[in-house]
């Protein structure tokens, strides 16, 4: 039997063998790749990917520097798995892959850094101080993330006080800080209570997206512990919530917070209003929010209920803002190359922010946009209005 098509022993013996052997290669994936629609070569789509990942897998290819590339350029966006009929799980396939191309070859130190001072957030966010602090002097080449704000300081909620927890993640700390604040502040005039467990850490995805798979699991046990108790907790950023997911396995219920919001909304839509903004504002819907989360409708469905606010979603491109969870940094010029489109977009419509579910794709586009760009939550949560006889107790959720 040809080495290509391993008996039913191999792929039962090897989990990746298994993954790719789903897919049938119909190539309705295809038109969904970013990768693809830029490049128009087959090793630049997830079929191609899959092909070559199982030849590495059987023993039929030898892995090249070219084969390589292709893997590495892949955005990880799962816009193939919503159209596959297959039903491939390719992200699991992809960490998979690039846990053994990670045996193949060591990372780059620039990986090896970024994952490291990711997976201490506290020296991460000293660091950001820092380069918030130097960002006007340095050269345009070392200035590809925005300049976090300044910290902002709010006194510190026991865990045990709460049964909902706040997913905070490690770049995020520093650049969300408003963000969580006024988030937290928008739950209790809701009559919720939201506690920041103080020894979480890092969600652990931009280490499994890079085949880092000891440092992922590490980082999911001390998440485990540090929300032992809480029965739901809320992440923010979309392109972490699948990681806190697993990690949590079950521990307790995890929610995007723009879905927590809409149902505390729908809860006490009789004692909420919105306050009216007449202001058009610009939405990009995250690949990881659109294909893995799947909290578009909620985020919808919040934004249409304010008066006078006109949303024009961002869609041209192919898909992606390229920011990939560490491409930007790695490779901008190829990230902002995918990024073009959607700024183009944004400059044409005049509007005077842009909206954004996850921490990677906000700064990437920051680092280039024109106007402000925030998260939805810290745009809502500053118009919401609720009346203050009707503000029960604080409650745990």
């Amino acid at each position: 039997m040809p080495a290509a098509f391993p008996p039913p022993a191999l792929r039962q013996a090897d989990p990746l063998v298994a993954l790719a052997d789903r897919c049938v290669q119909c190539g309705l994936c295809l038109p969904a790749c970013p990768t693809y629609g830029q490049a128009r070569i087959e090793s630049e789509s997830p079929r191609g990917r899959i092909a070559l990942v199982r030849a590495w897998a059987v023993g039929t290819i030898e892995a090249t520097d070219s084969g390589e590339a292709h893997l590495d350029h892949c955005l990880g966006c799962r816009s193939c798995e919503s159209v596959c009929p297959a039903g491939v799980q390719y992200g699991q396939l992809l960490t998979q892959a690039r846990a053994r191309q990670r045996q193949r070859r060591a990372p780059a130190w620039q990986q090896r850094w970024i994952e490291a001072l990711a997976g201490r957030p506290r020296l991460l966010e000293g660091l950001l101080d820092f380069y918030r602090l130097a960002h006007p002097w340095l050269p345009a080449r070392l200035r590809r993330l925005p300049a976090p704000p300044p910290a902002l300081h709010r006194e510190a909620r026991p865990h045990a006080e709460t049964s909902v927890a706040l997913f905070a993640g490690c770049v995020a700390r520093p650049y969300e800080s408003a963000l969580r604040r006024g988030l937290i502040d928008c739950f209790a005039a809701l009559g919720v209570e939201i506690a920041e467990p103080t020894a979480q850490t890092c969600c652990g995805s931009l280490h499994a997206h890079a085949g880092n798979e000891a440092a992922a699991s590490a980082l999911a046990r001390k998440n485990r512990d540090a929300f032992a108790g809480a029965d739901t907790v809320l992440t923010l950023a979309s392109g972490c919530h699948e990681s806190v997911a697993t990690s949590l396995d079950g521990q307790s219920r995890v929610v995007d917070a723009i879905e927590y919001l809409e149902e505390q909304v729908r809860a006490r839509a009789p004692d909420l209003r919105w306050r009216r903004c007449d202001e058009r504002v610009a939405l990009h819907l995250p690949c990881t929010q659109r294909n893995v989360v799947r909290s578009v409708a909620s985020l919808r469905r919040l934004l249409a209920a304010v008066p006078g606010l006109q949303v024009i979603e961002l869609d041209r491109g192919l898909g992606c803002c390229g920011a990939a969870g560490v491409q930007m940094l790695g490779d901008p010029q190829r990230a902002g190359e995918f990024r073009a489109p959607l700024l183009q977009q944004l400059s044409e419509i005049g509007a005077t922010r842009l909206l954004s579910a996850n921490i990677g794709c906000r700064l990437h586009l920051a680092a280039a946009a024109s106007v402000p760009v925030q998260h939805p939550l810290e745009f809502l949560a500053g118009l919401v209005e609720v009346a203050p006889s009707s503000v029960p107790p604080a409650a745990s959720g």
